[in-house]
C-alpha cells in the first residue's frame, strides 16, 4: 500500500486523485499508461503533464474538469484562447443562462442594427461590446453545462445512452 502525503499545497491533479481514495500505484493501473512515478512527478510539479495523461486523469479520477483546467492553465495556447470555466451546480447554471438569454433579449434589436450593414462603427462599437460581453456570458453558462454533464456522466449518476 502506498504511504499517504503530507504534502502542503497540493495540486488539482493530486487532490483529485485522494478525494477518490485512489494511491499513485492505484491509479496507474487503472490508467494503464501513466506510470506512478510519473504521476507523482506531475503532482510534485518536477514535470508538466502531457494532454493525453490529462484524458487518462481526468477519466480515472472522474472529474473532466481538468481537462478545462489544463487547457486553460497549463498549455500555452489554451492560455490564450480557453476560457477556465468554473463548475457549478444546475440550478445555478439554469439562472444564469436565463439571466443572461433576458438581457441579450433586450439587446436583441440593437445587435440587428449595428450588424445589418456588416459593419461596426465608432458610435456603435459601445454597444457591441456590451453586446458581446452578453454572449460571452451565454458561452460560459453553456460551457459550465457541458462540463456539469461530462461530471454527472463520469461519476455515474446519468446515463447517456
Amino acid at each position: 500500500m502506498g504511504k499517504r502525503s503530507v504534502r502542503e499545497n497540493k495540486n488539482i491533479y493530486q487532490l483529485s486523485r485522494e478525494e477518490l481514495g485512489l494511491t499513485r500505484d492505484k491509479a496507474a493501473e487503472q490508467m494503464l499508461y501513466v506510470s506512478p512515478e510519473r504521476i507523482e512527478k506531475i503532482e510534485s510539479e518536477k514535470s508538466l503533464p502531457h494532454p493525453d495523461e490529462i484524458l487518462a486523469m481526468a477519466k480515472c479520477y472522474q472529474r473532466p474538469q481538468l481537462c478545462n483546467y489544463y487547457c486553460s492553465h497549463e498549455c500555452p495556447i489554451g492560455q490564450k484562447y480557453v476560457p477556465e470555466v468554473e463548475f457549478k451546480d444546475l440550478s445555478q447554471i439554469t439562472l444564469e443562462t436565463l439571466a443572461s438569454l433576458n438581457s441579450l433579449e433586450r439587446a436583441k434589436n440593437r445587435f440587428i442594427e449595428i450588424t445589418v450593414d456588416n459593419e461596426v462603427s465608432e458610435d456603435e462599437v459601445e454597444d457591441f461590446l456590451k453586446i458581446q460581453e452578453e454572449m460571452n456570458k451565454i458561452d460560459a453558462t453553456v460551457q459550465s453545462l457541458k462540463l456539469w454533464i461530462d461530471h454527472t456522466v463520469a461519476t455515474g449518476k446519468i446515463r447517456l445512452d
